[in-house]
């Protein structure tokens, strides 16, 4: 532990050489593929180094990296375990489309790490457990809760892990020139590499060279974009800057007819989401970040509670390192997109249009934009179309965004490149620990602790490496499939999460007079109403409360919404993700108005309401389990349950 600094100051110094090299090719003229299989499998090379050298036979090394790393470093492996495809791919898209209301999401991922250091993280620590649902069955006793809890953890991690995979798809597809099913499983074998061997210990280093890569990643294309253009290399000083610009072209846009009048603008808000809407899904997202059992995870890992309360800390400096950069990414991709491609002759767009529509990720008039003479065609079938771009021609997968952004912007390969092999250390890091806390649940919870509690230490271990690959096939299989955004799958993970887990964690460290008979109901109501509200909204819409009733269901209007989602999922390209993301079904319809990414706007009321009713219901906690969680609650002292749990 003592050398971690001098490593990775020499790893970091060596990733700086390496895009230094692949400049210098660049500049010698070898091909843009041939640079991004440099970077793609230079950086996979060398997290599947650390994964291999990183292999351990032994249970607390697998399961907890051996409760030894420290506060500083598992800081940054939480920070890459969280900044996902979601995050690094995903978010300053959303902000792209979106403007103001996609705030929600940065306001809500980083404001959840106030919850985790307050409410969760410590005590979980300090309960000294391997997995969220053995510190569940040690509270509430009996494997009721532990099986509610694998249930839930299954859910909301196999949501979110199929994102990240979906996110190495387009990343390997766009880059490496593969066809998108066999990207999915390419980025599946990384990923595998990185996690299989050496569990949580593995994991962890391969997460801190990964945090490095994303974040030199994200901020050099920005920072470069910001210093081109304002002659500051702080983009979030220049952001301002920006945003007047932005906005001064939309009014130019209106008045020059090349936008309609009710645009949607960049600083506008709750244009794309309600007031409502906004705050619930901020609140979603904070409580999500709370339960996720992938992130807990991180914090049983520390040698001490006091270092799992700096590890918060830590976390949330280096996620603030990207997210604070985001809104500002954001911005200066719009910039470059109005000043570069708005108000142009369809004979000057740029190549880098083609290349994302060749993959149906831009699209202009309509259509995906494969080819010169496949946007005239688009264009020209559209009445009085003049054969200049307007805003409302343009369209693009908020997945893409970042990708896209240094070739939008005339970058030179070397940042494209590097920003690819950002966006794939972001998917990895955070798929690694998802299909390990996946993993983990089925062979601790389910095989070790319910099934075989007599099985040796080497048998659990090959259980759970092959379960990781089962979970990891599985995932892929799911993610070829383009089942939604990317931004979407990862919101619902969140509120299965939120629903599911939140009430029994908080309640069972913060409330002694907790059943287990209330956490089972609890959790079981507050995931279920989670689950349902996500697949009626999302599948079945015309059963809202607008549709109540046999009367409505015998009406065609109620079904007219249906048929409306069935011809987007037939039309063609529809399998790609900004057909379905962009039609208002996808995400806005619901009950009382509120969008189905915000379905623990729901579940989590539900749960803790059940909870306490059937708690007060049932006879209370032993005295012993009471004394048992005031301890659990002391800031010192000892892991209670390490020497049982081991």
């Amino acid at each position: 532990m003592s050398n971690l600094g001098r490593i990775y100051t020499i790893y970091t110094g060596g990733f700086a050489g390496f895009i230094l090299l692949v400049a210098v090719l660049e500049q010698m003229g070898v091909p843009n593929r041939v640079l991004g299989y440099l970077f793609m499998g230079f950086t996979i090379l060398v997290y599947a180094f650390i994964g291999v050298i990183s292999r351990t036979a032994e249970v607390g090394e697998y399961y907890v990296a051996g409760r030894k790393v420290p506060a500083f470093y598992n800081g940054m492996a939480t920070g890459a375990d969280w900044m996902s495809g979601a995050s690094f791919v995903g978010m300053a898209g959303s902000l792209f489309l979106l403007g103001y209301d996609g705030l929600a999401f940065v306001l809500g991922w980083t404001g959840g790490y106030v919850l985790v250091a307050v409410l969760v993280a410590p005590f979980l620590r300090k309960f000294g457990a391997y997995t969220v649902p053995d510190f569940l069955a040690a509270r509430y006793g009996g494997n009721a809760a532990r099986t509610m809890g694998v249930l839930v953890l299954i859910a909301c991690s196999f949501t979110y892990v199929v994102a990240q995979i979906f996110a190495t798809g387009i990343i390997a597809q766009r880059f490496l020139g593969m066809d998108f099913v066999v990207a999915c499983y390419v980025g599946l074998a990384g990923i595998l590499v990185c996690s299989m061997l050496g569990g949580m210990k593995a994991v962890t280093w391969t997460q801190v060279a990964q945090y490095i890569v994303l974040i030199v990643a994200y901020l050099i294309p920005v920072v470069w974009m910001s210093a081109k253009k304002f002659g500051l290399p702080i983009p979030q000083l220049t952001y301002g800057n920006a945003i007047a610009q932005i906005s001064a072209l939309e009014q130019e846009f209106i008045q020059k007819g090349l936008a309609p009048a009710g645009m949607k603008q960049h600083v506008a808000p709750f244009t794309s989401y309600s007031p409502a809407n906004y705050f619930w899904l901020i609140l979603c997202l904070m409580v999500g970040t709370a339960s996720l059992p992938h992130v807990l995870m991180r914090y049983f890992t520390t040698p001490s509670v006091r270092e799992a309360r700096q590890s918060v800390a830590w976390s949330l400096l280096f996620i603030f390192l990207l997210y604070f950069t985001a809104p500002a990414y954001a911005a200066f991709s719009k910039l470059e997109v109005y000043s570069t491609l708005i108000g142009k002759n369809i004979a000057d767009l740029p190549a880098w249009v083609y290349s994302w529509g060749n993959l149906g990720l831009v699209t202009i008039c309509g259509k995906a934009a494969a080819s010169v003479d496949a946007v005239k065609a688009a264009c020209g079938a559209i009445a009085g179309h003049s054969g200049i771009i307007r805003f409302q021609d343009f369209g693009i997968n908020p997945d893409v965004v970042v990708l896209s952004t240094p070739e939008i912007a005339g970058l030179p390969y070397v940042i494209t490149g590097l920003v690819a092999a950002g966006g794939l250390a972001a998917a990895l890091s955070t798929a690694d620990g998802l299909l390990l806390a996946l993993a983990n649940a089925l062979s601790h919870d389910i095989y070790y602790r319910m099934i075989n509690p007599n099985a040796p230490t080497k048998q659990r271990l090959v259980i759970s490496r092959a379960l990781l690959v089962v979970v990891a096939v599985a995932a892929a299989a799911t993610a070829s499939t383009r089942p939604a955004d990317i931004l979407s799958m990862v919101a619902w993970a969140f509120s299965l999460a939120a629903g599911g887990l939140f009430p029994a964690l908080v309640l069972g460290v913060w409330w002694k007079r907790t059943t287990k008979q209330g956490a089972f109901w609890g959790m079981l109501a507050g995931f279920s109403v989670t689950i349902m509200y996500l697949v009626v909204t999302r599948y079945f819409p015309g059963f809202g409360v607008k549709y109540m009733g046999m009367s409505s269901l015998l009406n065609p209007v109620t079904w007219a919404p249906i048929v409306d989602v069935a011809k987007a999922m037939t039309a063609p390209n529809a399998m790609d993700s900004w057909v379905l993301a962009s039609h208002p079904l996808a995400s806005k319809v619901g009950w009382f108005n509120l969008n189905n990414i915000s379905a623990a706007a729901f579940g989590l009321p539900a749960g803790f309401l059940v909870m306490y009713v059937v708690s007060l219901m049932t006879p209370a906690p032993a005295k012993e389990m009471q004394d048992f969680i005031d301890e659990c609650r002391r800031p010192r002292g000892k892991s209670m349950m390490e020497e049982k749990s081991a």
